[in-house]
């Protein structure tokens, strides 16, 4: 099922929550709303479930308006953080819950109602566990369960609010891959909250990144990561080095440092500007040759297969951090106290009025 959502605002208490959204969600896709705490997402999210009324706006379903439609009526699935399952029922019994409370004229037989669910515990890989409790199982588990729960009434859409945001990070880790995986298998349209970068990269087809309740991009893990729409949105992705300059004939220049920027950035000849620089596209060298900056190595830390350099700049406050391989710092040889250069792989430079 298609999703679309159209001009939605919403305010609480003078507080805009949603300004003008506008998105287009694709049938079968799982797509990421992605931002900071108070950014809008679970509001939107509750908006397409019809849990929440918007100030303005609709939302069309396969081209029809669902804007005022019963969320009982919306064929949605929903998944919390806290899982939500039933403590005095079984797992079993939670999950044919939604199946025995359907109307007499709807309601599926009994023999119906266990094959399936049984059905959706070997789905969800959990069938040994239908006559235990809630209490008795791990977190991942019991979020499996919720998943399973509102699978059973064969949902048209999937929204999920912060699935893992109460696991710990290996559970987070597993359940990330299983639920791709899971996603691929039943095609089924899914729409997913999470503030954290790194699931949403993982594992959207389409990732929504959003801030003070507008949109900052859309677009594919790969187009959100490697050419961010804004400061804001490569800031937000991930660590990154701030250097400052001007923009001159198409190129960021800083002292002795230049390099080609976008056509769009190179209409702001002359403009005092901000290169955006993650640690990984940081090159550090003896030779001042087109150098970007320079300072003394303070701290060196190494994390499995990478080591972590923070580079002391000289007459700044901010340090500069840089990401190596473990074979590229062992060939250079690097030790805290020493004096080096730092040269950039790849630089973001955005129109001074966005900054």
């Amino acid at each position: 099922m298609s999703i679309e959502v159209q001009n939605i605002s919403k305010k609480f208490a003078g507080f805009t929550a949603l300004d003008n959204i506008n998105l287009e969600i694709h049938s079968g896709e799982l797509l990421a709303l992605l931002g900071p705490s108070g950014c809008g997402k679970t509001t939107l999210l509750r908006i397409i479930a019809g849990l929440e009324k918007a100030d303005s706006g609709k939302i069309i379903f396969d081209g029809q308006d669902s804007t005022d439609t019963h969320v009982s009526k919306r064929q949605i699935g929903f998944v919390f953080q806290h899982y939500a399952l039933f403590r005095h029922m079984t797992v079993f019994d939670n999950i044919a819950f939604g199946l025995n409370v359907k109307p007499r004229k709807d309601r599926p037989s009994q023999e119906v109602i266990r094959e399936k669910v049984m059905a959706l515990l070997k789905m969800v890989q959990l069938d040994w566990l239908a006559n235990a409790y809630p209490s008795q199982l791990s977190g991942g588990q019991r979020q499996r369960i919720a998943l399973a729960r509102s699978l059973a009434v064969e949902p048209q859409v999937l929204l999920l609010d912060e699935p893992f945001g109460a696991l710990d990070a290996k559970v987070r880790k597993d359940l990330r891959r299983w639920l791709r995986d899971l996603h691929d298998e039943i095609n089924l349209t899914s729409i997913f909250v999470t503030h954290d970068q790194e699931e949403a990269l993982e594992v959207s087809d389409r990732v929504v990144v959003m801030n003070h309740g507008h949109i900052e991009q859309v677009g594919s893990p790969d187009e959100i990561y490697d050419t961010p729409a804004s400061p804001f949105v490569t800031q937000f992705l991930g660590d990154v080095n701030l250097f400052h300059g001007r923009i001159q004939d198409k190129h960021f220049t800083s002292g002795d440092f230049r390099h080609e920027i976008s056509q769009h950035s190179a209409h702001f000849s002359g403009a005092e500007a901000i290169a955006y620089i993650r640690p990984h596209d940081i090159e550090i060298s003896l030779d001042a040759t087109n150098a970007l900056g320079h300072g003394q190595i303070e701290h060196i830390h190494s994390i499995g297969p990478i080591v972590r350099v923070e580079i002391a700049r000289d007459s700044q406050d901010e340090n500069i951090e840089v990401v190596l391989t473990k074979e590229r710092f062992r060939t250079l040889g690097l030790m805290p106290g020493d004096n080096v250069y730092v040269k950039a792989r790849k630089v973001a430079v955005f129109d001074p009025a966005s900054v």
